[in-house]
């Protein structure tokens, strides 16, 4: 996984129609997560995001869940969360050669994600999130640390996560910071996508201490 500048923004959808809106704008790295959508729209969606993301060299487009079809529709990332990646079968992915990521909260989850030989390994929340209902406690940024020392892969922090907030999470040591919120419910969304990518270009030169 790229991390390096504008590839360290991680932003998280919801539907398509945000690819077509911030690819545009710089993003190089997303994640399409849909939910509770028929299973054809979410073939239809997946289907028109690998067509987007095609216009941009090197974009990666990370597909939630759905293994069996970002397999079949030739994606190149997945992004399985711990229940999906039990029922997952990790071997065809693995022939398929799609690159994965692992959602992890726990040293327990930490142990069965490396163990699947992910690509990257993602660490939430960090912060409080009202996004969803969470049985985990927020993370804080010094699990980021103990997390980068035990994994040795790209780790992405995710979970009320704040442009505000962006320096100390990569000071902890995530090398990406996956946003969700932030910009989804933010009065102006590409403008607040801008502002991330400016961020992250500026951070470049000191990547941890920006």
């Amino acid at each position: 996984m790229k991390t390096a500048g504008i590839y360290g923004f991680y932003p998280v959808v919801d539907d398509v129609r945000w690819l077509r809106r911030w690819l545009p704008l710089g993003v190089r790295t997303i994640q399409l997560r849909i939910k509770e959508q028929p299973l054809s729209e979410v073939q239809r969606q997946i289907r028109e995001a690998l067509v987007i993301a095609a216009d941009y060299e090197d974009c990666q487009l990370v597909i939630n869940d759905y293994w069996q079809e970002a397999i079949t529709l030739g994606a190149r990332w997945l992004h399985l969360g711990q229940e999906d990646l039990a029922s997952a079968d990790r071997v065809v992915i693995r022939a398929a050669g799609i690159k994965l990521g692992i959602s992890t909260h726990s040293p327990a989850e930490l142990a069965k994600a490396l163990a699947a030989q992910p690509d990257y390994l993602a660490l939430g929340p960090i912060y409080e999130t009202t996004l969803k209902q969470m049985p985990w406690s927020p993370q804080g940024l010094d699990r980021i640390g103990e997390w980068k020392v035990g994994c040795h892969l790209p780790l992405v922090a995710i979970g009320g996560i704040t442009l505000e907030r962006a320096a100390a999470v990569r000071a902890a040591g995530a090398d990406v910071i996956a946003v969700v919120s932030d910009v989804l419910r933010a009065p102006n969304p590409d403008q607040r996508v801008c502002a991330w990518l400016d961020w992250f270009r500026e951070a470049t030169a000191s990547p941890k201490n920006a």
